[in-house]
């Protein structure tokens, strides 16, 4: 067997990785990338191998840097089973849809507005090629051992990070290879805990925060300085969130801090339709969750759900104080846009960031400090308030990923650290190899590893 990483090495999206064996060809994940142009034009360039000839994919979970590229995929010659979770399906009928929507959507305004080099400027996918990925799916329940050959087989193991994710264990004839996607935290407030695994002989393993540690505290108490000290001042909060799992924790925070009466009854807003019907989603997977039925259903009735862009435009025209959850988490794209452009430039406005910020996403240059960004074909002049709630990402950080790796019995015989930036793999690299002295490697683009 020999694992070639198509992606999510040296950086945080775009992650793929093909696994070749007998014969037999199969992907783990089919990310999208985002974040900066010489990442995302690989979204355009015809994938290293050729979709007719991978046998089937298998999804850690739905979020887009995972499944994103699927119906692209699928568009170019794709005709193998996509094997996921029930929730990482059910998530993908929302996500992969509207992946394509935004991206049509896109298009049109660059032809509007003629900022694209391209004439006319075309999706990368429509959505409806988005809807018809989801007739690729077969589901597999956390636990079950699934048998593709008679040497190779998978599980799904609970990884906390969002409803569905998974850590994905496969067993080729005597040794076994553990995926983990994207971790979640340990003591999540939303989120149960990942699965405790014990073994593996190889491992791929996530770094996004392999060189961070996340803020101690509640992300409520946090989120309560913020908004108290906007409204004080007769200004709006705005929140770019992601639509799946970090929308529906910031909500369940704001429901705290209201219960307790720590923050004015300001409305609150939840203006992405993909957002609303993830939050909908919830009851049917609370088994995955901290929270019990009535806090999730006080979840979802915190916000004022926005469907329309016509209601979304009404929401900038509104001169009163307010907290506006919209995606996308890292401005890359969605209404969010329109509510930066409308409210960013006003110093009593406060933009909350509460997650990972790709390098060349808007967020991450926001969040670095520019004063000046492009959106939808002009500069935004930025001086709302800019704040971070960085212990709000649904991402373990290192010491909670040692913490975890700390239940291995044995030591792999080889680690890959991979979606995370260069300088977080690396630091992650060095953190396990003092600990545990295992062998670790920090795979680059189109690197090919023997496994056998």
């Amino acid at each position: 067997m020999e694992i070639k990483f198509l992606g999510a090495a040296t950086t945080v999206t775009g992650s793929k990785y093909l696994l070749s064996f007998d014969n037999k060809k199969i992907l783990i994940d089919c990310g999208l990338y985002q974040g900066l142009k010489e990442l995302r034009l690989r979204n355009w360039n015809p994938l290293p191998i050729h979709p007719a000839t991978i046998d089937a994919v298998i999804l850690t979970h739905a979020h887009i840097d995972h499944s994103g590229y699927l119906p692209l995929l699928i568009k170019n010659g794709f005709t193998g089973k996509i094997y996921s979770t029930d929730g990482t399906r059910d998530l993908c009928s929302i996500l992969l849809p509207d992946s394509g929507h935004l991206q049509e959507e896109e298009a049109a305004l660059a032809n509007k507005y003629g900022y694209s080099k391209h004439h006319p400027a075309l999706p990368l996918y429509t959505q409806e090629d988005g809807m018809n990925a989801l007739n690729f799916f077969e589901t597999v329940p956390f636990q079950r051992q699934r048998q593709l050959t008679d040497h190779f087989s998978f599980q799904f193991l609970p990884a906390g990070h969002i409803i569905g994710a998974s850590l994905v264990r496969i067993q080729y004839k005597n040794f076994s290879l553990l995926f983990t996607g994207d971790m979640g935290r340990l003591h999540d407030p939303v989120m149960q805990p990942p699965s405790i695994v014990h073994d593996t002989d190889y491992l791929v393993i996530e770094s996004t925060y392999g060189n961070r540690l996340h803020e101690a505290g509640h992300p409520k108490d946090f989120l309560r300085k913020i908004i108290n000290e906007t409204t004080q001042r007769g200004g709006t909060v705005i929140i770019p969130s992601f639509a799946v799992g970090r929308a529906q924790a910031i909500l369940h925070y704001i429901y705290l801090l209201k219960k307790e009466h720590s923050i004015p009854d300001v409305p609150v807003f939840l203006d992405s339709p993909m957002a609303v019907n993830a939050t909908n989603i919830l009851l049917k997977y609370q088994n995955s969750l901290r929270l019990n039925k009535e806090e999730c259903r006080q979840l979802n009735d915190v916000a004022t759900y926005v469907n329309s862009p016509e209601e979304s435009k009404l929401l900038d025209s509104d001169q009163q104080p307010k907290i506006i959850v919209s995606a996308s988490g890292m401005a890359t794209g969605g209404r969010v846009l329109f509510h930066l452009q409308r409210y960013g430039s006003d110093p009593k406005n406060t933009i909350v960031f509460t997650g990972y910020q790709a390098i060349g996403t808007r967020g991450a240059r926001i969040m670095r400090g520019e004063k000046e960004i492009k959106i939808h074909g002009e500069m935004l002049q930025v001086q709302a308030q800019i704040e971070s709630l960085s212990n709000a990402s649904a991402h373990a950080d290192y010491s909670e990923l040692l913490t975890w790796l700390s239940a291995f019995e044995r030591a792999p015989k080889k680690v890959f650290i991979t979606h995370g930036e260069l300088d977080a793999a690396i630091s992650f690299k060095e953190k396990i190899e003092t600990k545990f002295g295992w062998s670790c490697i920090v795979p680059h683009y189109l690197q090919e590893e023997s496994l056998l």
